[in-house]
């Protein structure tokens, strides 16, 4: 804690809300315990927010957003900037946070603090290209009108966005919604994850510190069995932008009329051919399945490859996971502690059901409270349970299967499809399974990923609605609006 920090902390160490432009502490006198995956302790307390607390904040937003779209984009554009900078000269404890509570590598910490200054400062540059372009459609262009009629088209703020981002990326994930609503002239309210609210927190000082008007930017916690679906159906609210598992389809159903944003999960699948690079392959399987302890929307989940090359692909992977260090964040191992014992005990049933019926687990099953070693499992088939569901874990499943359609279809058959990847050294075997493959993003080569930031990022079926991106998001947050012009009579250009 540095004294940049000192004031979003009561005298009692829990941390405050944010609410109309103060540092607040809640009427409640509620608090929610922030459990440290690493020791199992409470390391820190969070405001248990009222229904009250959460209206007023809606009614501060509310009372500022019309000004708040009244502000040019370049004054928008540098709010941001600043924001940028602040977050980036104050990064320790960010970085810190995010170790204590959702078991962060120390220096993927750091990254997600940087990368996320990075996304704000990109937001605010290409606000001002994208959102400054208006439209100008003449009648004449439509059979049988004459240019009578000029249509003036622009891009107007939603009003209220809520933005609720996930535990694993607290403060990218919640930056990356904030900083388009922002700057496309709406007001946001934050509700951060409980294991992430005090990372979060600390980045929200960081647009407090800006000078961002009061009610601008707001941000709430508590339990979201209190005030979760309060905040979601609130009439106050203009728009959703969730990033999370399947509470997110009970929030989509319940939104009404508003527009929404959802990233929901995946079950990221990986095709290698038979022609593959099998070193490549190997190399990003575990990179790409492992880091984060496989703690990523994007992670790879399942394998599927072709028989042909499957002894020697599984050979080279377990390779990779021997040299996998495991341990504690702090001391920048590559698989630390999942989130809770929960997902602990999830992860652990997947794989005792995937070895009842007969899969081949190529590393003893090892655990140690939330921490689990990294597990390959091998012989997968489509009964057990891995095959289709999330593990959310450092496990991955290997389907052996006999040809690509077969890879295909089994892609397809989930309900899950965020992202997917390939490995071919064919390009035309790469764009045809590329094409075949329905789900939001393919990578060919490499594994799946968010990003870079402003590349499209979006899920078919139960992995999302809409699409995120810088460009997408901004797009998200405005809505069009039309004001034509009625001429006396036809006037044409030079004519």
């Amino acid at each position: 804690m540095t004294g940049f920090y000192d004031e979003i902390v009561a005298s009692s160490g829990v941390y405050k809300y944010y609410g109309n432009g103060e540092w607040k502490e809640s009427s409640s006198g509620k608090t929610v315990g922030v459990i440290n995956p690493s020791t199992l302790k409470k390391d820190f307390q969070v405001q248990a927010c009222s229904q009250d607390e959460v209206n007023a904040v809606f009614d501060a937003a509310k009372g500022v957003q019309r000004s708040w779209a009244k502000t040019p984009l370049w004054k928008r554009a540098e709010y941001l900037h600043k924001v940028d900078a602040i977050m980036k000269d104050n990064v320790g404890p960010i970085a810190n946070a995010l170790v204590k509570e959702v078991a962060k590598a120390a220096k993927d910490a750091k990254t997600e603090v940087v990368r996320s200054g990075d996304l704000i400062a990109y937001t605010a540059e290409e606000g001002v290209r994208y959102l400054g372009q208006g439209k100008l459609l003449n009648s004449d262009s439509f059979p049988g009108q004459d240019r009578s009629k000029m249509c003036l088209c622009q891009k107007v703020p939603l009003g209220v966005v809520l933005c609720i981002p996930p535990f694993n990326y607290p403060v990218n994930l919640a930056v990356s919604k904030m900083a388009p609503a922002l700057m496309a002239g709406n007001c946001v309210v934050v509700k951060p994850p409980s294991q992430g609210a005090v990372s979060a927190l600390h980045m929200i000082q960081a647009f407090h510190k800006a000078g961002f008007p009061p009610g601008v930017v707001q941000c709430v916690t508590g339990k979201g069995s209190e005030i979760g679906d309060y905040l979601t159906q609130h009439p106050a609210v203009n728009c959703i932008s969730f990033t999370g598992g399947d509470t997110g389809i009970s929030v989509s159903k319940k939104a009404g009329m508003i527009p929404i944003q959802m990233e929901l999960g995946g079950k990221d699948a990986c095709i290698v051919c038979h022609d593959a690079d099998i070193d490549l392959a190997a190399k990003n399987i575990v990179k790409g399945g492992f880091s984060y302890s496989g703690q990523r929307c994007t992670a790879v989940k399942v394998v599927l490859v072709m028989e042909e090359v499957a002894d020697e692909l599984v050979k080279k992977i377990n390779k990779g996971v021997d040299e996998l260090t495991v341990g504690m964040p702090e001391d920048d191992c590559a698989i630390t502690p999942v989130i809770s014992e929960s997902s602990a005990n999830f992860i652990e049933g997947l794989v005792k059901d995937a070895e009842e019926k007969g899969a081949t687990l190529c590393q003893k099953y090892k655990r140690e409270n939330n921490l689990i070693w990294p597990v390959l499992i091998d012989h997968v088939n489509a009964d057990m349970r891995i095959a289709w569901e999330e593990p959310f874990g450092p496990v991955i499943p290997v389907i052996r299967v006999k040809n690509i359609d077969d890879a295909i279809d089994h892609c397809n058959s989930n309900n899950l499809a965020l992202q997917g990847c390939l490995f071919t050294t064919n390009i035309n075997t790469a764009i045809r399974i590329s094409d075949a493959m329905e789900t939001g993003t393919v990578q060919v080569n490499a594994a799946p990923a968010r990003g870079p930031d402003h590349f499209p990022f979006q899920g078919f079926r139960d992995s999302g609605i809409g699409s995120q991106g810088i460009i997408n998001s901004l797009a998200m947050m405005v809505r069009d609006k039309s004001t034509v012009i009625n001429l006396d009579k036809p006037s044409y250009t030079m004519g």
